[in-house]
């Protein structure tokens, strides 16, 4: 992919909401929302296990929380920057919102094995290969330094 310096410095948010999320005990994930002029709208982190919720993946928290401070509007023609590449749950919630760019940056194919879980059969452009209107998946950004962060140790 040809990224951008945006992309790039927009990815790296990701990847250190990420961390955080890591850090106060959930899953390493994070995901940003960004403009159609790449400005940078909202940072949401993985919250399973601090909310309780199964679908708290850090897309679909960024999708909630962003249509609550900001309005649905907002989220219309947006990219999402993910630290990982989104399930197909995320994938939908993030279709349905209006989102039109996604960028992931660790592999699904790459964090099944560092986070010792199952690998998802579908791939996020494969979720959204038929999406009318279009939504891009880009990806990997940054995979190193997302992998990385899946696979340092959690806090205590």
């Amino acid at each position: 992919m040809n990224a951008t310096d945006t992309d790039i410095a927009a990815m790296r948010q990701a990847i250190a909401a990420s961390r955080e999320a890591r850090e106060r005990g959930d899953m390493p994930f994070g995901a940003v929302l960004a403009a159609p002029d790449g400005k940078t709208l909202w940072v949401a982190k993985n919250n399973q296990v601090s909310s309780g919720d199964c679908t708290g993946h850090a897309e679909t928290a960024l999708v909630r929380e962003a249509v609550s401070a900001l309005g649905a509007e907002a989220l219309r023609g947006a990219t999402v920057y993910a630290s990982g590449e989104p399930c197909a749950m995320c994938a939908g919630a993030m279709f349905w919102a209006g989102i039109r760019r996604i960028v992931f940056a660790a592999p699904t194919v790459d964090m099944a094995e560092p986070l010792g879980g199952p690998q998802l059969p579908l791939r996020c452009a494969q979720v959204l290969a038929g999406a009318v209107p279009a939504v891009l998946v880009e990806g990997p950004l940054l995979r190193e330094e997302a992998l990385a962060e899946l696979s340092l140790p959690g806090p205590g």
